[in-house]
């Protein structure tokens, strides 16, 4: 019969405790101590399970991962970053994907992750009572969407400086008409494409631009919704001759699109995207880039030191940089097209 915990306790005389924070390497066991636990382990063969330290520690060392869309690139990418720095630390991820109004509402009336998890990482913006709700369970909460919000630690960006930025850069090369592809919040509650629409009248407006509604088009943070934006851009009386598209997939629904129609990028119409998809630069597509792995990763680090550190102080925001890729989908306007 394999050794337990308590075979090696009473071998060095300490509480089954004691020999769950020495092989842990936690604090409050000295050094001539720790030596001995360890010595006694290796003779005796025992090997720490995960249920044994969890009924020593109180800990599950499970993280619950809450995601919209798990099959979306942004959220794939922050889950798969994140989900690394997770299992390094010898953390299990529980993952929940709440991609419907139904699903939504019965996670966070149940919260099944009560008692088995230590920490939740948020990818979704919660309403107010589902931020209670996640706060009553008493563990650390991290979320890498949306602004500042009391009860989390937020690693972002700044969506608006982001969105000015691809703007600035059409305005710069000469172009007026410029349109904008972009998202409702919808049931999700992201503040990215109000804050990316905001950027974009901002900069209109300090251009002396005046704003055209018909240039805004719905594009769903998809590919397919960019392609059935681009095309309703397209049969405006005056089309764009540039478009800002408040994400990379929306960007390449557009590109194709504008394929489809015959005509040439940048030749005809600039397209500028935001993200700095995986594929951006294959398309050769300006984009401002994002670090969306290095949110997940630095999200996770930051729920980990939180379960190692409960009485440091915890971020409540971490901001991550921005910048303009320029490649080969943004160009002035031709003559023909420069009104």
């Amino acid at each position: 019969m394999a050794a337990s915990i308590n075979d090696v306790a009473n071998a060095v005389g300490v509480t089954a405790s004691t020999v769950s924070r020495a092989l842990r390497g936690r604090p409050g066991v000295s050094d001539e101590m720790r030596d001995r636990i360890v010595e006694a382990a290796a003779s005796l063969g025992y090997v720490a399970s995960r249920s044994a330290s969890s009924l020593a520690t109180g800990r599950t060392h499970t993280i619950g991962v809450v995601v919209p869309y798990v099959g979306r690139w942004f959220f794939g990418t922050v889950l798969d970053a994140a989900e690394q720095v997770f299992s390094t630390a010898g953390y299990d991820v529980l993952l929940y994907n709440l991609g419907s109004p139904e699903v939504r509402k019965r996670f966070f009336t149940k919260l099944p992750v009560r008692k088995r998890v230590d920490g939740v990482l948020s990818l979704l913006i919660p309403e107010d009572d589902e931020t209670a709700a996640l706060r009553s369970l008493g563990v650390p909460l991290v979320t890498t969407v949306g602004e500042p919000r009391a009860g989390y630690t937020v690693v972002g960006i700044d969506d608006r400086a982001g969105a000015q930025m691809a703007v600035r850069h059409l305005v710069n090369l000469g172009h007026r008409r410029i349109a904008m592809i972009a998202g409702e919040s919808g049931p999700l509650h992201w503040t990215t494409p109000i804050a990316r629409r905001q950027a974009y009248l901002d900069v209109l407006a300090e251009s002396g631009i005046v704003h055209d509604p018909t240039l805004e088009a719905d594009g769903g943070y998809t590919v397919q919704g960019g392609e059935r934006a681009m095309t309703e851009l397209l049969a405006v009386a005056r089309p764009p001759t540039a478009v800002f598209a408040q994400s990379d997939e929306m960007a390449m629904g557009a590109l194709r699109a504008l394929r489809l129609h015959r005509l040439k990028v940048p030749d005809d119409v600039s397209v500028v995207g935001f993200d700095d998809h995986e594929l951006s630069e294959v398309l050769g597509l300006t984009t401002v880039a994002q670090p969306v792995a290095d949110q997940g990763a630095e999200a996770a680090r930051l729920l980990l030191r939180q379960l190692e550190e409960p009485d440091a102080a915890a971020p409540e925001y971490a901001e991550m940089a921005t910048k303009l890729i320029l490649r080969d989908t943004t160009a002035p306007p031709t003559v023909r097209g420069a009104g």
